[in-house]
């Protein structure tokens, strides 16, 4: 029996290109191959992988944080998810006629609490909604203006709607292979 090697896309936290989460794509690429990632493509510097691997999530996930954490020194979050997930993230954005590049979805670990929206502070004309795994807002003035402050997202990560897009793109374009 053949399995299909799953197509996944990571999204690190707190990544990008200058500052304190400086992390060249290249040395992502390196610190993904040497992880046994596949067809390992980024895009925009801000820690956006897609890769083909054939272990489970949880244990790229716990592989990938450990060597991010020792090249850069710091803990790393990685929010995982596979193609198909992504994709479904994209169609359940519930600000569909919202520009995109002014809507994200903030990506969790686990399921966001059924009242982490009543906890939100600065709050003033932002619309916000829970996903499966994912805390979606819309930002009417654009997120670099708002004051908004979610707790439960503290710990995820965030891409707009057109990053989001484009990675599904990439992942969509793939086609599983056998293990």
């Amino acid at each position: 029996m053949t399995c299909p090697v799953t197509i996944y896309v990571a999204l690190l936290r707190a990544v990008n290109v200058g500052g304190t989460g400086n992390l060249p794509m290249d040395e992502l690429k390196t610190i993904c191959r040497s992880a046994g990632f596949t067809a390992i493509e980024t895009y925009i510097a801000s820690g956006n992988i897609v890769f083909e691997c054939d272990a489970p999530a949880a244990r790229i996930k716990a592989e990938l944080e450990k060597r991010l954490q020792k090249k850069m020194g710091k803990p790393v979050g990685v929010a995982l998810r596979t193609g198909a997930e992504l994709s479904a993230v994209l169609k359940a954005n519930p600000f569909p006629g919202a520009p995109p590049n002014y809507t994200v979805a903030v990506f969790l670990d686990g399921k966001p609490p059924a009242d982490a929206l009543d906890h939100a502070a600065g709050v003033v004309d932002e619309e916000m909604r829970l996903g499966r795994r994912e805390i979606y807002v819309h930002y009417p003035k654009g997120q670099g203006r708002s004051k908004l402050r979610i707790p439960a997202a503290r710990n995820g990560t965030a891409r707009n709607m057109n990053t989001v897009a484009a990675l599904v793109e990439k992942a969509s374009k793939r086609k599983p292979r056998p293990r």
